[in-house]
């Protein structure tokens, strides 16, 4: 069994927003993880480390209720997930290994409608987010004529827009320059220092991290399955 505990002396009376208990999953017939224990507090980033076929992807899928675990719950604010549909629409932002954005629409376009999954934005903080990622005077071309580094600028705009308290991300660095790494890196911390929390895979060693900061290595929990 694998489990990680929150630093010592941190959330020693506070519940849990989210958790995982005895979580498992299998795939294609192979174990992924299994007996996978933690806990995410108010103010905290985990990170999921481990090799290609481990499950990180397929672990943030289970914790935005994208997948079902083979074995063992996952429980928003204490209570089974299955049971918090709604309740976890209202707090997540998924932003996947994909940008995940319609290439015939425009960045704002493209924005206006992922926000109308929480709560419809005006133009003008639309515009802003965009600015925020570098992206000033891109707002209404076609999103197929950006460069991936672009497309995914537009993606992570919507951790500009009054976003919920959780954010789970899968490898959010790709494609970003250095410039836009060490800004992301920035803004993570910052919404963690404000009582959010993060979830993320990614390759990239993070130069700049909250204090709430832990890392889950998935090479340490069950079998691996190589790729």
């Amino acid at each position: 069994m694998l489990s990680i505990a929150p630093p010592p002396g941190s959330h020693a009376v506070t519940s849990p927003f989210l958790e995982a208990v005895a979580l498992a999953c299998e795939r294609d017939l192979r174990v992924l993880f299994e007996r996978l224990d933690f806990a995410l507090h108010a103010g905290e980033m985990l990170q999921i480390a481990g090799p290609n076929g481990s499950g990180k992807t397929s672990l943030l899928r289970l914790l935005a209720g994208l997948m079902q675990p083979t074995a063992g719950e996952i429980r928003l604010a204490g209570k089974p997930l299955a049971e918090q549909r709604g309740e976890l629409t209202r707090n997540l932002l998924w932003v996947g290994h994909a940008a995940g954005i319609k290439g015939l629409l425009s960045p704002e376009e493209n924005l206006a409608w992922l926000c109308a999954l929480h709560t419809a934005e005006t133009r003008e903080a639309i515009w802003r987010a965009l600015e925020a990622v570098g992206l000033r005077g891109f707002e209404d071309v076609p999103c197929h004529t950006l460069s991936a580094g672009q497309q995914r600028r537009v993606a992570l705009a919507r951790l500009y827009l009054d976003p919920p308290p959780l954010w789970v991300l899968d490898e959010p660095f790709t494609a970003l320059d250095k410039h836009g790494v060490a800004q992301l890196e920035a803004h993570l911390a910052r919404h963690c220092e404000q009582g959010g929390m993060v979830v993320l895979t990614t390759h990239h060693m993070l130069a700049h991290k909250p204090a709430g900061y832990r890392e889950l290595d998935l090479a340490q929990a069950g079998s691996v399955a190589d790729e």
